[in-house]
């Protein structure tokens, strides 16, 4: 035991920390996350090039750090850079530094991420966003590991290990020309693709367990019961932005939150699964839940919640179509394809022949028409949505 803490304590107590936390804010313990876990603690301790793969918001950053944390360079600099949040004339700059002088507006010297990231670890966001032009320069660093400054003939030796990341087709890219294939072959050393959030669903309550805490403390307020119905509806959504769109949806919950219970921000579905609103009145708005795993059932959802706080009212500054940021006939034909149009009301019941009874969920498609059409009463028929 004594030996044991005596190699302990030759570790530097930066890397020893770096070590202890090196997936603390990595939340899961799924089969798919510790298959991804896994493969990150088996590249960690090599200086190869990572890529990692996966869709917007699944949490590519925080595997980059983990990686950093379990690497020997651990406790040396970690430099990060979205490569598509930086415009192209100053991408450049940003990446390999530039002289005083060396183009307009470049009044004093300044050193590029490379240069920062020298000894340490430098992940490259969005890394499939890199314009052509400037891709036979990273490539360069990557293969020589050197570069030169803009406007210098000095050439600089740096010592990094690159992360990037992307949720493009990066092979796909390369079949387009989009991408340079050598540069590909480069970054793909060691691929890592992480899982979307619905391929780990019994990851979600412990996410929503974690974002509850850390949001409740942030806005000062105590959450002490999580309803059975607003977690089970967590769970069954597809969640199309990920673990980012399940952390901002939890944020929202907590601000809404009264009396120490999380509300469900989601609609709910009935009994039966059936994401079909149901028969509504004038006061029962319109609620329903995306099928899970749908896009379309998502979309739907969206498009229904924007009619009904427009009041069934398709163009105009206030309408549907505007609230969602589309054009009005746009959103006509996205309707069409996904069989919504206005339900029946009580006082509608009346205009309805006999003839086109066909359940709860009658549609007097003449009104939703003539609001956005434009066309005569006369010319349109109810119909049914089945």
């Amino acid at each position: 035991m004594e030996s044991v803490m005596k190699n302990v304590d030759r570790v530097p107590l930066s890397k020893q920390c770096c070590t202890e936390n090196k997936f603390k804010e990595i939340i899961g313990s799924s089969r798919e996350m510790e298959s991804v876990l896994a493969e990150v603690e088996r590249v960690a301790p090599t200086d190869s090039t990572v890529l990692i793969l996966g869709e917007t918001g699944t949490g590519k950053e925080l595997i980059a750090h983990a990686i950093h944390n379990i690497s020997p360079r651990c406790g040396r600099p970690f430099i990060k850079l979205n490569c598509a949040a930086i415009p192209f004339d100053l991408l450049e700059s940003e990446l390999f530094g530039h002289e005083k002088g060396a183009f307009t507006g470049a009044i004093a010297q300044k050193m590029g991420r490379f240069e920062m990231a020298d000894t340490g670890t430098l992940f490259l966001d969005e890394i499939g966003d890199i314009p052509l032009a400037l891709q036979p320069k990273l490539l360069r660093v990557l293969q020589e590991q050197e570069f030169e400054r803009l406007g210098s003939g000095r050439t600089h030796r740096i010592n990094i290990r690159l992360v990037a990341a992307t949720h493009r087709d990066l092979a796909e890219m390369v079949k387009r020309n989009e991408f340079r294939s050598d540069l590909y072959y480069r970054l793909n050393v060691f691929p890592v693709v992480l899982p979307p959030l619905r391929e780990r669903r019994q990851d979600i309550p412990q996410l929503v367990s974690h974002f509850v805490g850390l949001f409740a403390w942030r806005v000062g307020k105590h959450i002490n019961h999580i309803p059975k119905e607003t977690l089970d509806a967590f769970t069954s959504y597809s969640w199309p932005g990920n673990v980012r769109e399940l952390q901002n949806l939890i944020e929202r919950a907590v601000i809404l939150s009264n009396n120490g219970v999380l509300p469900n921000p989601l609609p709910i579905s009935d009994k039966n699964g059936n994401t079909n609103p149901p028969s509504v009145s004038d006061n029962n708005p319109v609620t329903v839940t995306p099928s899970q795993g749908t896009f379309d059932g998502s979309t739907r959802a969206l498009i229904l919640r924007a009619l009904q706080a427009a009041g069934w009212i398709i163009g105009g500054p206030g309408g549907a179509a505007a609230q969602l940021g589309l054009k009005r006939t746009t959103l006509i034909a996205k309707m069409k394809k996904l069989g919504i149009s206005r339900p029946i009301r009580k006082h509608d019941i009346g205009r309805l022949s006999e003839n086109h009874e066909c359940g709860r969920w009658l549609l007097p498609t003449a009104q939703i028409e003539l609001r956005t059409m434009r066309r005569p009463m006369s010319t349109q028929l109810p119909r049914c949505i089945e």
